[in-house]
């Protein structure tokens, strides 16, 4: 049987890591899809460098577009990156009937749906399994091994920059700022972390995982999003001394009004394993009604491990390429016709507990006026830590623990919080799962 031909768009990290795994394990593989695949091609603004990378065994082109044009050319992995020419190219290979490997959260995220409504009326493959999670399996996971379950909730730790320096201002005690510098001198975040640490990347991914997990469309635009960059080396400090470890979380959660699609700083008990992943790895939770709490874990990034998964979703091609496209796994895990119109919920909306920090004077009655405007707002505390001022201060940290309420509430009361002579500044707020 003559080999699949795959054509290679971006040659970088993980480019050169797919090229590499692939002639390595071509063995392996081969027996796996049940024929060789091999990179016929490879599209590069850097020719020379492709070249030296591909060791002169494929054909190598500065133009994309003679990639997706060709037309022995069976599969095309978009490496580019990006929703500028990367969806024009990835429409211009499904319309030439072409299936297709990305590893491009952004594009998916943001034009996924149209993208896919292609795909569908081609009767061609689009796989991602490497634009969430690098080289864990969870795209996998959420359409197919977990078929039988109704996914309740998922909560995952899918950014390895944002998790670094999340673990080295707990380790160390150092602000922000500092350890982000740290992570950009250690390669962990980009000399532009924008996406990274204010969660755009991990929004970009918990919008797939939803729209998978529940069967409803891409709706990124709906999703709710907040970086770390606002939060204190404090903050980590008070929440241990609570119990309670700080990770950038993605959130999405069923409810009887809709779904809730977030990405926040989020307080998680440490004794929760999920509460335990340091450094660069990521970590995911799925919660299905009959399987219960499910644990993925490993690398995120890097480029053997997305290359794993970019080669994991060319033997999955190559193994249904000449199925019936009607019996082939749907791209979202239900089928086209049956996905779901439940709202994505406004975050004003969405419920769980909260932590809460404020910089008050340090007098009587100032916690008794904190605690009747919780009361007044149907709002009950779980626990709560005052610290000592220090030494000829007059002002002090409160902390507090709440139960679950709804996002409008809380931010209510913390109005009339800050209200208060005896309150300074700004209220800090975060929110807490229990992800029991």
């Amino acid at each position: 049987m003559k080999p699949i031909k795959v054509g290679l768009l971006g040659i970088g990290t993980v480019g050169s890591g797919t090229f590499n795994v692939l002639k390595r394990n071509q063995l392996e593989i081969t027996r796996r899809a049940g024929r060789s695949i091999e990179i016929a091609m490879v599209a590069d603004l850097n020719v020379e460098r492709a070249r030296e990378l591909t060791n002169g065994e494929c054909e190598v082109v500065n133009d994309a577009n003679l990639v997706v044009n060709n037309p022995d050319i069976d599969i095309v992995i978009e490496l580019i990156g990006g929703y500028g020419i990367a969806k024009d190219l990835v429409l211009k290979a499904i319309a030439n009937g072409k299936h297709v490997v990305t590893a491009n959260k952004a594009l998916l995220a943001i034009h996924g749906n149209e993208i896919f409504k292609a795909a569908q009326e081609k009767s061609v493959m689009v796989a991602f399994e490497a634009a969430v999670a690098g080289g864990i399996p969870i795209i996998k996971a959420l359409r197919e091994g977990l078929t039988a379950n109704r996914i309740e909730w998922i909560a995952g730790i899918i950014n390895g920059t944002t998790n670094f320096i999340l673990s080295e201002m707990r380790d160390k005690g150092l602000d922000f700022a500092t350890v982000l510098k740290q992570a950009q001198a250690l390669g962990y975040a980009e000399a532009d972390p924008t996406f990274d640490i204010e969660g755009i990347d991990a929004a970009h991914k918990a919008t797939i995982m939803a729209s998978i997990a529940y069967g409803i469309p891409m709706q990124f635009d709906k999703a709710h999003v907040e970086g770390i960059t606002k939060l204190e080396a404090s903050d980590i400090r008070y929440a241990e001394e609570l119990g309670y470890r700080i990770k950038l979380l993605g959130i999405s959660k069923r409810t009887e009004d809709g779904i809730e699609l977030r990405v926040h700083p989020t307080l998680i008990p440490e004794k929760r394993l999920i509460a335990n992943v340091e450094g660069a790895m990521n970590a995911v939770l799925v919660h299905g009604d009959a399987v219960g709490a499910t644990l993925y874990y490993g690398k995120g990034a890097g480029s053997e491990p997305t290359a794993s998964a970019v080669i994991a979703d060319l033997v999955d091609i190559t193994r249904l390429a000449t199925a019936d496209p009607e019996h082939r796994v749907p791209h979202l895990a239900f089928q086209p016709h049956s996905l779901s119109d439940l709202p994505v919920l406004p975050m004003a909306e969405i419920v769980t507990s909260y932590y809460l920090r404020m910089h008050v004077a340090d007098k009587p009655g100032v916690l008794a006026d904190v605690t009747r405007i919780l009361a007044d707002s149907s709002i009950s505390i779980d626990a709560m830590l005052q610290k000592e001022p220090a030494e000829g201060e007059t002002r002090t940290d409160i902390i507090i623990l709440t139960h679950q309420t709804k996002e409008k509430n809380i931010v209510a009361a913390i109005e009339k919080m800050e209200k208060l002579d005896t309150v300074y500044g700004a209220v800090t707020k975060l929110r807490l799962e229990e992800l029991s």
